[in-house]
């Protein structure tokens, strides 16, 4: 039998539905997932553009160390990978260098 990476884990549930808001849209999102999985699974690519060539930024290594997702959460400067998802967090996309 040929074996891949990806493994669903039994008895594993997605958080209670929750919205969020970003740039003044809501979005759904499940409670506890990272804010970064939530905005990728509701198709949100683009998290910023860099200070210097203005090229689009989104989340790359999803466990903290490039801070390549960056942006403002609830009024400060967070890294989407490392925010847990709850209802009413707000996120701030535009105007993130």
């Amino acid at each position: 039998m040929h074996e891949t990476a990806a493994v669903r884990v039994a008895g594993v549930e997605r958080g209670r539905p929750v919205s969020i808001v970003v740039d003044g849209e809501a979005i759904a999102a499940h409670e506890g997932e990272m804010l970064a999985a939530a905005l990728m699974a509701a198709g949100v690519w683009r998290l910023r553009l860099s200070p210097s060539a203005r090229a689009p930024r989104g989340a790359f290594c999803l466990m903290g160390i490039c801070q390549e997702c960056a942006i403002f959460v609830d009024g400060d400067i967070r890294q989407a990978c490392q925010v847990p998802a709850r209802h009413g967090l707000r996120v701030e996309l535009r105007g993130v260098a």
